[in-house]
C-alpha cells in the first residue's frame, strides 16, 4: 500500500499549498479559536467592532478537515470508509452564523463576511475526503489486481506439469462428483420422480425411482461421450485454461481501471499545464475534485461489467462521465467561485461511492475469484487431511505400544548429547583456559618433574662411589697420584664431569675388565660399571624426553585447541543443521521472494518494451495499470529484503518508474537504473 499512500500524501500536500495561496483564507488557512479571540481582544481595546466568533459548524468543519489529513503513520494514513462518511456529515446541515437577534445589521455583515470562508472550508473538506476515497479505490483495485495475478500464476504452475494437473483433478473430484449428483437429482425431480414415489407399493415405487435414476444417468453418459474421447487430465487442463483466461481478462480490466484513475484522476492533476492565476487554479481544482468523484463512480461501475471488452473500457467510462453534471462542472461559472454545484452535492456523490460502488466492486470481484480463482484450502488439502485422520489410530497405537522404547530412545539421545557436550566441548575448553592462564595443573608432560633430577643425582653418587672405590682408574690430572685416596677437590671435579656426562673412571674400569671379563665379574667391577652405564643411558633417555616435554609445553595451547576442534566442529554442524531445518521455511520464503522480485522486474521490462506511448509520450492506461501493479509488488517485496537506507533510495526510483507524468522514455530509463543499481537484491 506504499504506492497508494505516496499518491494521497502528494495530493493532500498539493491541496494544502493551494489553500495557503488562496486569498479568501488567512495565511494559516484554518485559523484557530485562540487566534480569533486574541484578535477580538485587540480590537476591543481599540474600540473597533469585534470580529465574528466561529460557529459550531465552522469548528466542526475545521475538526473534520484536520481529521482527514493523512497521518505520517502508514496504518493511519487512510481512514476507514465509515469514518470518512461521519466526517462528511459536517456538510449535511447548514447552521445559522448569527449570534444575536435577527435583523441586526452588524451580525448580517459579519455573516456575509464569513460566507466565502465557510464555502472554502467546505470545498477543502470535500477535497480531502475525495483524496481519502481516491486512496481507498486505488488500494482496492490494486489489491484485487495483484491477487488476480497470484491466481493466474497458480494456474500457470498447474498447467506447467501434467502431474500437478492430475493432482488438481483429484482435488476437485469430490466437488465435481457432488455437482454431478445434484444435477442427476434435479433432473430426476424435474421428470416427476417424487410423484412416482407416491403411487403403488414401496417395492414398486423404489423400482420406478431407480429406473428413472438409471435413465437419467444413461442419458447424461451419452451426452458426455464427446468429453470421454479426451483423457481426464486433458479435460482438467482445458478447464484450468478457461479459468485462467477469465482471470486474465478481469486482471486486464482492473489494470485498465487503475490506469484510468491514475491518468485522469487526482494523481495526474496539473500534468499538462497550470492556470493563469490563483483563482484559475482554485476553480480548476474544485472542478477536478468533482470530476474525480464522477470518474471513480464510473470506473467502479464499468470494471464489474464483464461484457465490456477491455479495448472499449476507456470509451465506456467516457460515455458514462460525458453527461455527468460533476464531470462537466468546469464549464459553468459563478460570480464568487466559478463552480455551479455546492460542495454538499459532491459530498453526497462521494458518500454513494463509499456506501454502494466500492462494496459492490469488492463483492463482484470476490465472486469472480471464488468461481475462477485457486481452490480453497479445504479443496486443496482434503486428501492428505483424510489420510491423516484415517491413519491417526494406527499411528497412535504404534506410539502406545512402543512407548517405553521411545522414552528410552529420547533419554539415550539426551544423555549422549549431554556427555558429548561435557566431555568434548566443556572439558577441552576448560583446559585451554587453564593453559592460557598458565595453570600448573594443566601443563602437558610425558614425565614427572623430579624424575630427571633424581636419576641424575643417583648416577652422580654411583660414579663418585665407584671412583672412590677404584682410584686407580681415575685420570691422572684429576687424581694427582695413581693408587692413592681421592681428595675432596678430586671428588668435586668428578662430580662436575659427571653432570656434564663424562664417565671416564667408569669407562676405564669397564675397558680394563673387558680384557678379563671372568675376573672382572668375580671382582664385581664389570657388572658395577655396566649397571652405571645402564643408569647413564636412563639419564640420557630422560634428557631427550625432557626436550620433547619442553617442546610439548611450548605448543600446549595448540594441542588444547586441537583437542577442542572436533567437539566444536560437531556442535557447529549439529546447530547449523538444526537451524537450517527450523528456518527452512523462512529461507525458502526469502528465496521465493527474491525470485518473485526478479520476475516482477522482468514483467516491468516487458511492459515498458512492448508499450506504445501516446501523443503526450505517456503509456496507455492498461499498460500503466499493469506497470503500477508490478512496481507495487516489487516495492512490497523490497521492503523486507533491502536495508532501510537502500530501500529509501529504491522507493524514489520506483516512484519515478510508475509516475505516468514523466513519460514512457524516462520510465524506461528508471527501469534500467533499478536493474543495475539494485540487481544484487534481486538474485
Amino acid at each position: 500500500m506504499s504506492f497508494v499512500l505516496d499518491q494521497i500524501r502528494r495530493i493532500d500536500a498539493q491541496l494544502d499549498r493551494l489553500q495557503l495561496a488562496n486569498n479568501n483564507l488567512p495565511s494559516a488557512a484554518i485559523p484557530s479559536p485562540q487566534a480569533l479571540q486574541q484578535q477580538q481582544q485587540q480590537q476591543q481595546q481599540q474600540d473597533a467592532p469585534s470580529p465574528p466568533t466561529l460557529s459550531p459548524r465552522l469548528l466542526a468543519l475545521q475538526a473534520s478537515i484536520r481529521a482527514l489529513t493523512p497521518s505520517t503513520s502508514d496504518h493511519r494514513a487512510l481512514l476507514r470508509p465509515t469514518q470518512i462518511q461521519v466526517l462528511l456529515s459536517a456538510l449535511s446541515e447548514r447552521a445559522d452564523l448569527t449570534t444575536a437577534a435577527a435583523g441586526d445589521d452588524d451580525n448580517g455583515r459579519r455573516r456575509e463576511s464569513l460566507e466565502p470562508f465557510e464555502t472554502e472550508l467546505e470545498w477543502l473538506l470535500v477535497s480531502k475526503a475525495t483524496t481519502q476515497v481516491y486512496g481507498h479505490v486505488l488500494q482496492r483495485i490494486l489489491a484485487q489486481t495483484v491477487g488476480l495475478a497470484e491466481d493466474v500464476y497458480y494456474w500457470e504452475a498447474v498447467l506447467g506439469s501434467r502431474r500437478w494437473s492430475a493432482v488438481y483433478g483429484v482435488q476437485v473430484a469430490p466437488g465435481k462428483l457432488w455437482a454431478w449428483g445434484c444435477g442427476v437429482w434435479a433432473d430426476v425431480q424435474a421428470r416427476g420422480g417424487r410423484r412416482d414415489e407416491e403411487r403403488g407399493d414401496v417395492a414398486e415405487r423404489w423400482r420406478r425411482f431407480y429406473g428413472l435414476v438409471w435413465q437419467v444417468v444413461g442419458e447424461r453418459s451419452v451426452a458426455e461421450v464427446r468429453r470421454r474421447v479426451l483423457s481426464p487430465v486433458t479435460r482438467v487442463r482445458g478447464e484450468v485454461r478457461a479459468k485462467q483466461k477469465v482471470l486474465k481478462a478481469v486482471r486486464l480490466r482492473n489494470a485498465n481501471a487503475l490506469g484510468v484513475l491514475l491518468g485522469e484522476g487526482l494523481a495526474n492533476e496539473s500534468a499538462h499545464g497550470e492556470g493563469s492565476g490563483t483563482g484559475d487554479v482554485q476553480r480548476r481544482w474544485k472542478a477536478s475534485v468533482a470530476r474525480n468523484v464522477a470518474l471513480m463512480e464510473a470506473v467502479l461501475a464499468k470494471v464489474d461489467d464483464l461484457e465490456t471488452p477491455v479495448e472499449k473500457f476507456d470509451a465506456a467510462v467516457a460515455e458514462l462521465t460525458e453527461d455527468d453534471p460533476l464531470y462537466a462542472l468546469e464549464g459553468h461559472e459563478q460570480a464568487h467561485d466559478g463552480v455551479s454545484l455546492p460542495p454538499r452535492a459532491v459530498a453526497e456523490r462521494l458518500t454513494r461511492v463509499l456506501a454502494l460502488a466500492l462494496p459492490q466492486y469488492g463483492d463482484s470481484t470476490t465472486a469472480v475469484v471464488r468461481e475462477h480463482g485457486r481452490p480453497s484450502r479445504l479443496v486443496r488439502y482434503w486428501l492428505p487431511v483424510t489420510i491423516g485422520i484415517l491413519s491417526s489410530s494406527t499411528i497412535l497405537r504404534i506410539l502406545v505400544n512402543r512407548q517405553a522404547e521411545i522414552v528410552q530412545w529420547i533419554r539415550d539421545l539426551g544423555t549422549t548429547t549431554i556427555d558429548f557436550w561435557r566431555n568434548w566441548v566443556v572439558e577441552p575448553t576448560r583446559k585451554v583456559i587453564k593453559t592460557i592462564r598458565h595453570d600448573e595443573g594443566s601443563e602437558v608432560s610425558i614425565m614427572s618433574k623430579r624424575s630427571l633430577e633424581g636419576d641424575r643425582d643417583s648416577l652422580e653418587r654411583m660414579v663418585v662411589d665407584f671412583a672412590i672405590d677404584n682410584p686407580s682408574h681415575t685420570d691422572a690430572t684429576v687424581s694427582g697420584s695413581s693408587g692413592t685416596r681421592l681428595t675432596d677437590a678430586e671428588i668435586a671435579t668428578i662430580r662436575t664431569k659427571v653432570r656434564e656426562g663424562d664417565l671416564t673412571p667408569v669407562l676405564r674400569a669397564y675397558e680394563k675388565d673387558l680384557a678379563s671379563p671372568f675376573m672382572g665379574t668375580v671382582r664385581g667391577n664389570l657388572i658395577r660399571a655396566l649397571l652405571i652405564q645402564v643408569q647413564k643411558t636412563k639419564v640420557d633417555v630422560e634428557v631427550a624426553m625432557g626436550g620433547i616435554d619442553a617442546l610439548l609445553k611450548s605448543q600446549e595451547l595448540v594441542f588444547g585447541f586441537v583437542g577442542l576442534t572436533p567437539g566444536i566442529l560437531v556442535t557447529y554442524a549439529a546447530l547449523r543443521s538444526l537451524r537450517t531445518s527450523l528456518s527452512d521455511s523462512r529461507g525458502g520464503a526469502s528465496r521465493k521472494r527474491q525470485g518473485t522480485m526478479l520476475r516482477q522486474l522482468r514483467n516491468v521490462d516487458r511492459i515498458l518494451s512492448a508499450a506504445t506511448p501516446t501523443e503526450y509520450g505517456e503509456l496507455y492506461y492498461k499498460d500503466q495499470g499493469l506497470l503500477v501493479c508490478e512496481v507495487h509488488g516489487l516495492r512490497e517485496a523490497a521492503a523486507t529484503v533491502m536495508p532501510a537506507e537502500i530501500y529509501r533510495e529504491f522507493a524514489e526510483d520506483a516512484e519515478e518508474l510508475c509516475d505516468v507524468r514523466v513519460g514512457a522514455e524516462r520510465q524506461r530509463m528508471a527501469a534500467a537504473r533499478v536493474r543495475w543499481a539494485y540487481g544484487r537484491w534481486f538474485s
